[in-house]
This record gives C-alpha cells, sequence and structure tokens, in this order.
C-alpha cells in the first residue's frame, strides 16, 4: 500500500491524545474493609472489571477513528499494474474534441456528449486536485492556466461545437507547453478524447510524446454512419445574366458506407426556393446535378443548397454568393482609324458593357485599374509607360485583346507580346486572302456559340490577309486553312492574351463582318470577367478580393447580424487580403456560422460573401484503437483504449494506472469506529 499524501501520516500523532485523556481520567479509589464483607468484594471486584473493559474499548475505538481518519486523508492505493501513479506534483491535461464530426450519434447520443460524461467520471479520480488542464479545439486563453476538478466539470456542461478542427500535433504541442511551465516533479498524464477523424488527425506516425509524461488515448464509438454533403458548387459561365437561364452545378458526396437514394436537393435565391432534383449516392460516392435558374434585378443574390440528412446536419446546407449581370468594363484604345468602328458597335449597344474608347495618342493609363478587358487596335507600336501598366494589368488577371495594324512595329510588338507569353511574332508580307477553317466546335471557347441544331452544318466563314504570324503559347481559337493561327488564347499569371492575325477593316479581310464575329467577341469579353468566387471556406488562411480602390488606411469589417469583425488585412491597390481568424481569436460572443457576411467600408456593403465550414469534417474515416496502437507502437508511455463508451473505462484507467484508491474505505471506517463508540457509551453499562 501507498500513499498520495504521506505527509498526512504525520497526524498519526494525534493518537495520543484520547491515550491521554484516558490516562488522565483513571481516578485512585480509597480502599475501606469491613468485616463479613466477602460477598460484597467479589461485586466490587466483577464492577471495577467490567468499568476497565468499557473504558479500554472506547479508548479503542477514538483510537482507530483518529487513525482511519488519518490514513483517509493520507489517500491511500494499491499500486497499478503499470506503476504510473501520480503524487501532489503531478500535472493532469484532458483534450476533448469538440469538433463538428463530434455531432454524429451513437444511440442517439452525440460522440461529444459520450466523451464529456466519460471524462466527468474520470475527474472523480482527481477531485481534490488542482493541477488540471482541460483543452478544446476552441484555444482559448484560459485552456492555457492550471484549473481545479470543479471548474473543469462546469466547463463540461456549457461546451460547445468548435468550427476549427485541430490536429494532434497542434493538441500536443499545447499541452507540452503548459507542462514545462507547470510541471514539477511527478508523473504527468495525458489524456485525448476524439473520434480521431482521419481527415484532420493529422501525421500521427511522427507524434513523439515526452518520455516523462504518460498519455492515454481513449477513442469515441466510431460507426461511420451515413453522412451526406455538398462539394462544390459552380456556375456554367463566368456571370450570371439577368432574365436568361442560367446553370448552376451542385457536386453531392456521400460519406458513409450505405446508399443514399432519391435525396431531395433544394435551390433556393434569396429565400426562394427556385428548383430541386433528386440524388442517387453510392457509398463513398459523389454525383453532380445541374439547377437552371433565372434572376430577377442585378446585384448580388444569396443562394442556398439545401437536404436533409441525420444525424449529422451542421453540413446539411451550402452558402453562395451570385453576382447577377455585372458590368463587364471594356477599354478600346484605337490607333489606326477604322471608319467601319467594328469594335464600338459589338459593345456600345448592350447594357452588359461598358465601352471606353481613347486614343492611343492620348490614353489614360489610369483607367486600365477600371478595366477587365483591354482591346489594343490598330496601334502602330506599344511601348513606354503603355506597355508596362498593359503587362502588369494583364499579369494581375485582367484580358488583352491585340488586333494589329496594317503595318506593325515587329521589334515593338515582338517584345511586348514574348513578356505576355506569345513568341515568334514575324512578319507575313502576302495580300492572298485565305478562308478560315471550321472552328473547333468541341472546345469550350465556343461551348455555347452554336446552336445545337447548326452544330454539324457548314458555315459561310470569312476570308483573312494576315499581317503577322506567331507560336501563340496557348489555344487555337480559330485557324487558316493554310494552318496558321488566326486567333489565340494565352494564360499569362492570372490573365489572359488574345491576339488576332489581321486588322479590322475589310481590305484585310471579312471577320468583322461575318456572323462570327459578334459572338466571338462577346466570348472573349465574357471570359475577361473574373470567375466568380460563389463561397468561401472558415478553414482558408487567407482570402483575396478584389475592391474598389481605396485609401490605405480604410479599415474593411465583415458583419453578420449582429456580429462584427475586423480581421487582419492587406490593401494593394484595388486588391484586398483577409486573414480569416480562428476559434481562439474570437470573443466569447462570437461564433462563426455558416452563412452571409457583408464586406464593409464605412458602414456601406461593398461585396456579399459567402461561408461554409470545411468539409474535411464531413468525411467519416476514423483511426481504430488498433490502427492507433500501431502508430505508437514504439512509445511505451503512450496507451490506448478499446472504447470510451465502455461502462468499465474508468475502474479499467484506475485499475492500470492509478491502482486501487482505499482512501474511502478508510473513511467508511473512521465513521463506524465512532458509531461504535456511541454504542459501547450508550448501551454497555
Amino acid at each position: 500500500m501507498q500513499f498520495i499524501f504521506p505527509t498526512f501520516l504525520w497526524s498519526l500523532l494525534a493518537v495520543g491524545i484520547p491515550i491521554a485523556i484516558h490516562l488522565f481520567n483513571f481516578r485512585r479509589t480509597r480502599r475501606v474493609f469491613f468485616s463479613n464483607v466477602s460477598l460484597l468484594k467479589n461485586v466490587e471486584m466483577e464492577t471495577s472489571s467490567f468499568r476497565r473493559l468499557k473504558q479500554y474499548l472506547i479508548l479503542a475505538t477514538r483510537v482507530l477513528a483518529i487513525s482511519a481518519l488519518v490514513f483517509a486523508f493520507a489517500q491511500p492505493y494499491l499500486p497499478s499494474k503499470n506503476k504510473a501513479g501520480t503524487n501532489a506534483q503531478s500535472v493532469t491535461s484532458a483534450y476533448i474534441d469538440n469538433s463538428f464530426s463530434m455531432q454524429n450519434e451513437d444511440n442517439n447520443q452525440r460522440y461529444l456528449d459520450v466523451a464529456t460524461g466519460k471524462l466527468d467520471q474520470l475527474l472523480t479520480l482527481f477531485r481534490n486536485a488542482t493541477r488540471l488542464q482541460l483543452i478544446t479545439n476552441d484555444f482559448s486563453p484560459e485552456e492555457q492556466q492550471l484549473t481545479t476538478t470543479d471548474r473543469i466539470k462546469d466547463r463540461l456542461t456549457t461546451l460547445k461545437l468548435a468550427h476549427t478542427p485541430r490536429n494532434f500535433a497542434s493538441i500536443y504541442k499545447r499541452q507540452a507547453n503548459l507542462l514545462g511551465r507547470y510541471a514539477g516533479s511527478g508523473k504527468n498524464q495525458l489524456f485525448w478524447f476524439s473520434d480521431f477523424q482521419k481527415s484532420t488527425a493529422g501525421d500521427l506516425s511522427n507524434l513523439k510524446v515526452d518520455s516523462l509524461n504518460r498519455l492515454y488515448i481513449i477513442p469515441v464509438q466510431t460507426t461511420a454512419s451515413q453522412n451526406v454533403y455538398v462539394d462544390s458548387v459552380w456556375l456554367n459561365t463566368p456571370f450570371v445574366r439577368e432574365f436568361q437561364n442560367n446553370v448552376l452545378y451542385v457536386r453531392v458526396s456521400n460519406a458513409g458506407n450505405d446508399d443514399v437514394r432519391n435525396l431531395v436537393v433544394k435551390l433556393y435565391l434569396d429565400d426562394v426556393q427556385v428548383s430541386t432534383a433528386p440524388v442517387n449516392l453510392a457509398p463513398k460516392g459523389a454525383a453532380t446535378t445541374a439547377f437552371n435558374f433565372n434572376v430577377r434585378g442585378k446585384g448580388f443574390k444569396r443562394g442556398r443548397v439545401t437536404f436533409d440528412d441525420l444525424p449529422i446536419t451542421f453540413d446539411n446546407e451550402y452558402f453562395f454568393v451570385l453576382n447577377a449581370s455585372p458590368l463587364i468594363r471594356v477599354l478600346h484604345v484605337a490607333g489606326q482609324p477604322n471608319p467601319a468602328r467594328s469594335v464600338e458597335k459589338v459593345f456600345a449597344n448592350d447594357s452588359l458593357f461598358t465601352l471606353r474608347t481613347v486614343s492611343a495618342n492620348n490614353a489614360d493609363i489610369g483607367l486600365l485599374k477600371q478595366s477587365d478587358l483591354v482591346v489594343l487596335e490598330s496601334v502602330e507600336r506599344v511601348e513606354g509607360a503603355m506597355r508596362s501598366e498593359i503587362e502588369n494589368f494583364t499579369k494581375r488577371g485582367g484580358s488583352v485583346l491585340v488586333i494589329p495594324p496594317s503595318n506593325p512595329d515587329i521589334v515593338s510588338y515582338g517584345g511586348f507580346l514574348s513578356s505576355l507569353g506569345v513568341g515568334g511574332l514575324q512578319e507575313r508580307p502576302s495580300d492572298e486572302a485565305i478562308p478560315l477553317a471550321n472552328p473547333e466546335r468541341g472546345s469550350p471557347f465556343f461551348s455555347d456559340v452554336f446552336e445545337q441544331s447548326v452544330r454539324q452544318e457548314n458555315l459561310e466563314l470569312p476570308v483573312s490577309k494576315p499581317v503577322w504570324q506567331w507560336q501563340p503559347g496557348g489555344a487555337k481559337l480559330l485557324s487558316l486553312r493554310s494552318g496558321d493561327v488566326f486567333l489565340s488564347q494565352s494564360a499569362i499569371q492570372r490573365g489572359k492574351v488574345y491576339v488576332m492575325a489581321n486588322p479590322l477593316s475589310e481590305s484585310f479581310g471579312s471577320f468583322a463582318q461575318n456572323a462570327l464575329f459578334v459572338p466571338v467577341m462577346y466570348k472573349i469579353a465574357a471570359q475577361s470577367v473574373r470567375e466568380q468566387r460563389t463561397a468561401y471556406s472558415f478553414d482558408e488562411n487567407t482570402v483575396s478580393l478584389t475592391v474598389p480602390e481605396s485609401s490605405q488606411n480604410t479599415i474593411f469589417k465583415l458583419k453578420k447580424d449582429k456580429i462584427e469583425l475586423i480581421p487582419v488585412q492587406r490593401l494593394n491597390g484595388n486588391q484586398l487580403t483577409l486573414e480569416l481568424p480562428k476559434s481562439n481569436q474570437l470573443n466569447a460572443n462570437q461564433d462563426l456560422d455558416a452563412g452571409y457576411y457583408e464586406l464593409q467600408k464605412d458602414g456601406q456593403t461593398v461585396q456579399l460573401l459567402a461561408f461554409n465550414h470545411d468539409n474535411l469534417e464531413s468525411q467519416l474515416d476514423y483511426y481504430t484503437p488498433a490502427e492507433l496502437r500501431k502508430l505508437f507502437a514504439n512509445q511505451p508511455n503512450v496507451q490506448v483504449f478499446d472504447n470510451v463508451a465502455d461502462g468499465d473505462f474508468v475502474k479499467e484507467f484506475q485499475k492500470q494506472n492509478l491502482g486501487v484508491s482505499l482512501w474511502s474505505y478508510f473513511l467508511w471506517a473512521a465513521l463506524l469506529f465512532l458509531l461504535l463508540e456511541i454504542l459501547v457509551i450508550r448501551f454497555v453499562k
């Protein structure tokens, strides 16, 4: 038998108190002898002997009661099998996983509730301890301090699911930091209560636990039940047009091991249900469904995909934002005059576009920042500030269409196009009119240009008198029958570069007069719009946005209902980068719920953003106890239990690691001896 608090044994000296009281209470009696009193002598001797026995019994019960009480305070125990008992200097740190995956249920009980219940039972073994730590996925500052059993129990009653998953390397690092500050000479112990979801656990094979500490891994019951979640949402076009048919694709995944049949997926726009679609999902499978919809009115539209799926419900809704009919800003930089004004006629008569035409001789370079597409038409040379600004504009995500002049400066254009990924520019002095070849109608560029009924029909194609030829460095959108490229598309960083073979005047070909011209120009303009990011994830470290030009001192806020956040932010021109806060960076009354957040500047809404939780939490793949034992096989100070739901978990832990506690038996013994004392005094005459 050993003691957790052996210093209490000095209190055994207190047994001298009842012994001293007993001795000092003996009184010497005076003997008086009478004649012929032999019978009385016998009675006196018998009474005196019985009284002495009663006094000894009272003394014994008092001594035993005090001794038993002292032993109870010293907390005796039988040593464990592992000889890993603790002492007063030990630090006990417990991590309980409160990520969204712990919302899963077993026998109608949440994993989180099972884990908190077992931890509450475990804390009964440390009821008097003051060197305890509780860690959750919140990573709050209060979790980095030692606390008491009662405070941890109070915390468990208010524990909520957290949106930020944590890998176990970061959990152990946080526990080790506290041990480094507070651990004494005792044997420290760490507990992990989790479902050990593989998608968020991190690399456990390289996790090394300090040999001075002992880690106990307690997996929650991990039954891979059904769970369906939205994997992604995207549009079939770069933008949404008002009063036209638009298509939204939704990819839905099944993380469970059972078939899902006829799951009704609903599409809402501005809280109005606009479409539904049944989905069938194979185990661990996925399916993509398309929703057709129309929108009325321009601006931001709040979209939502929802379905009914139990028991995990945090991922039953997916939020997104659509920007209906955004204006496509076209900057037309004109050099040699074109009497036909082909570019102006295409873009000036459609409310979808805003067109600015400027002369190449006095072009305002500052207009580039307010444009999506720059059309360089018949500009004799590109050099100086114009060249550098157009290069920067393209690399930042803009699009440029280069239409050559009748006599291009090959040296100037060669260097300019080479910097944009288009090489091998050469003059082509020929007056031969060459017909265009049939477009590759299966190309994504022409996906919605041709009607289905005319896809296989021959088109009346224009002719071209090219003034140069080049190596496109990208896709050939249109080609000449000679095999040379007529219109190419290249990518340079985030932007696109389009190059045409001849000017738009009739003397160099009939492309501008052909029926193909307008849809091709529309397509180029449409693809110049930066693709809409429909939604973001809370688990992204940073979010990059394009915002109106603002001063460097401008503060942007994220607002949802009564919650206002000011993330860490950097503003470079019109590019805003936001660092999303984690759980431990939020106030007590702030929770990052999935939904819509307004990006505000000076109290005005600049953009509407949709945030969802990462789908890593939706995947139902867990480490089994056998897999965990294999991962920690070379670390004898790590013990893996089979299941936290086991009713004998606490007793088994106590038996194996803390030994059998005996303090309660001694406390009952003290009470028993006090009761015996009362009975002796009351009934023994």
